[in-house]
């Protein structure tokens, strides 16, 4: 799930916040369940104040959420961890935190502060609601968020990793064993077996006749499946890649091509021999970047008389390593900006070219050997 797929609505504390696409199927399941909740127990109020109260729960609800990883982001960034952007979506909200914790404490003080955002919630909602006196919609909204914050605030705390739980633990077996991949493959494993009972639960809900309470459990557990899988395949990876430079993987071999040539002639340069990425060059210095992508940008009918310079990336707004940046940082800048290829500059002179397919290569050769090792 990347921003690049979802909508900015803005930023708090200096986090992007987005809306993924399934956010709005969920937020319309949770506003028609609300409403027709809402109807049943109060059936003197008018459909009008039905939808509007529907409405407004279910916004206080992500808000809710909101708050939720808000809090996991601001222990974070104490910790001078970086917090790219936090993305609500169809199973709740999603904070990208820039690295891993560097020690147990902060993981476990991270992963512990949803939580007890949620349960404060709660009580705060629960009060008000309490209070509410002869304010009947503050009262019905408040009673709801009360409950669901604290469903949220204990489900959260089942230690099956990528759950706040699992987090935890994983902090607590971090601590224990003083090492961090095996505290996250004790987390994996947990969150896998959490996950394969939310599965089995959901099919025997479903079985019992509550075919749609029943499908959402299976979904949520093949969420928190999948999620468990690819948390442990990240940090094989960081362990894999560990010590690699950008200098140990790129390509010395920088094709060049001057900014005066046509886009016609670069098409069929690419075409001849392959490569879709070229260090664009004016008076023997580097001033831009050209990609097939770029040129796929400008009608056909226009590649005879334009040049590359028209088209290309200039130097300015190019993303580039240096030759002493670890390869993973290289990786994840790659996959956050959706770019295949990166030049490598020192001292202002790019010194080579480092792809995102010659990464992979790397990646799966070490693990080949690795695994050979282990036999």
């Amino acid at each position: 799930m990347t921003p690049a797929s979802s909508i900015r609505i803005g930023r708090i504390f200096g986090i992007s916040i987005y809306l993924h696409p399934s956010w709005f199927l969920i937020f319309a399941l949770i506003t028609l369940s609300l409403r027709t909740q809402f109807t049943a127990q109060h059936p003197s109020w008018s459909p009008v104040q039905h939808w509007m109260l529907g409405v407004i729960t279910s916004l206080l609800f992500f808000g809710s959420v909101m708050f939720h990883e808000l809090s996991h982001s601001l222990v974070a960034k104490h910790y001078k961890i970086p917090v790219a952007s936090i993305t609500l979506f169809v199973f709740g909200g999603l904070a990208r935190i820039g690295r891993e914790p560097s020690s147990a404490r902060q993981e476990f003080n991270i992963a512990i502060a949803g939580p007890i955002s949620s349960f404060f919630l709660s009580a705060v909602f629960y009060f008000v609601g309490r209070y509410s006196g002869n304010l009947e919609m503050v009262g019905a909204t408040s009673r709801w968020l009360a409950e669901i914050n604290f469903i949220l605030a204990v489900f959260n705390l089942a230690p099956g990793f990528p759950l706040d739980g699992g987090r935890v633990l994983r902090s607590i077996a971090w601590r224990i064993t003083g090492d961090f991949s095996k505290a996250a493959r004790i987390a994996s494993r947990t969150g896998q077996l959490f996950a394969y009972v939310m599965i089995f639960a959901g099919i025997w809900i479903a079985l019992q006749g509550n075919w749609f309470g029943g499908l959402w459990w299976v979904f949520i557990g093949w969420f928190l499946l999948s999620a468990a899988q690819e948390s442990y395949a990240q940090v094989a990876i960081r362990n894999t890649l560990a010590g690699v430079n950008a200098a140990d993987i790129m390509s010395q071999d920088v094709p060049t091509m001057p900014r005066d040539f046509s886009l016609e002639n670069y098409v069929h340069e690419v075409l001849r021999t392959g490569r879709r990425c070229h260090i664009v060059t004016g008076n023997g210095a580097p001033v831009g970047l050209m990609t097939f992508h770029a040129a796929q940008g400008i009608p056909r009918d226009e590649w005879p008389n334009t040049s590359i310079q028209a088209a290309m990336r200039p130097m300015d707004k190019i993303k580039w390593a240096s030759p002493s940046e670890p390869v993973l940082s290289v990786l994840e800048r790659m996959q956050a900006e959706d770019i295949n290829q990166m030049p490598v500059l020192e001292d202002g002179r790019v010194v080579g070219m480092i792809a995102r397919d010659s990464i992979l290569r790397v990646l799966q050769a070490r693990l080949q050997v690795g695994h050979l090792a282990e036999q």
